[in-house]
């Protein structure tokens, strides 16, 4: 069967033999894995998967007619789901943790990873993340506290997941060719990370700061706290400095307080409510 890539799904497949073996090599996959693959596509990368007899492999496509062709491919040597990554829910029933590859279309690629840091089962089911991003997408992933990719999605992929840059991936290596470059991230939770209720309110209060971030940070600590003077002398936070100079640990440190604020507000209108 042949498929035509189709451009409203992002679909560029991955061609390059050289560099699909290394990108499975990534996982360092032995025969009690099990892999889920996120947008196999053609099956390149999952041919070169099987290779490493892993215990089972999981493909997530949303394509109906690629799920045909690789039925038609791989028979039942893989688990095949016909289903939008956005919507699958992880259920795993046993102990085993799941080594997760995605060659992600770049339209929903930080959703994607979004997705699996705020989502608790999904992120307590896995043992490795492997995708691969738009290369300016990685760059602000991986970016460092005052360079200037440094931002969201720097500070919230870095709440729960240890990230390591592997290697670019040019747009020869695809078909069809893309327009830009690639970079192929690994990702591995974290076993301890810094306590926040709802990841939301991460989600919020880094919008807040980064909306705004050539102004000082006291402009955003007065939209967020009744006392923001306060909060900046416990945090030891320099109200003159700009969003890209905090680090992530700042930026979870005023979630906890903004949502410590949150139950003393609770606690007052319960008390206030009721006497």
């Amino acid at each position: 069967m042949k498929i035509k890539p189709k451009k409203s799904l992002g679909q560029n497949f991955l061609s390059d033999k050289n560099i699909i073996k290394k990108i499975v090599d990534v996982g360092k996959i032995n025969t009690n894995d099990v892999i889920i693959e996120i947008g196999p596509g053609t099956g390149n990368l999952t041919e070169f998967i099987l290779k490493k007899k892993p215990k089972k492999i999981i493909l997530i496509e949303k394509d109906y007619k690629l799920v045909k062709s690789l039925y038609e491919k791989f028979k039942n040597s893989v688990d095949i789901k016909n289903e939008d990554i956005l919507n699958f829910q992880v259920k795993n029933t046993s102990k085993e943790k799941f080594i997760i590859y995605g060659n992600l279309p770049y339209n929903i690629s930080t959703e994607i990873l979004a997705k699996w840091i705020t989502d608790d089962e999904k992120f307590k089911s896995t043992s490795k993340l492997i995708f691969m991003f738009q290369k300016e997408v990685a760059d602000r992933i991986i970016a460092k506290t005052n360079s200037k990719n440094y931002g969201r999605l720097s500070i919230i992929s870095n709440w729960r997941l240890n990230i390591k840059k592997e290697f670019d991936i040019t747009a020869n290596s695809f078909f069809p060719k893309p327009k830009i470059n690639s970079t192929l991230l690994s990702f591995v939770p974290k076993s301890k990370y810094f306590n926040i209720r709802n990841p939301k309110n991460l989600e919020k209060i880094t919008q807040i700061f980064f909306n705004k971030k050539r102004k000082m940070i006291k402009n955003p600590l007065k939209q967020i706290f009744k006392n923001p003077g306060l909060i900046a002398n416990k945090l030891k936070l320099d109200i003159n400095l700009r969003p890209q100079n905090l680090s992530p640990l700042n930026y979870f440190e005023i979630t906890k307080e903004y949502e410590d604020q949150l139950i003393n507000w609770l606690m007052w209108f319960l008390i206030n409510s009721t006497s």
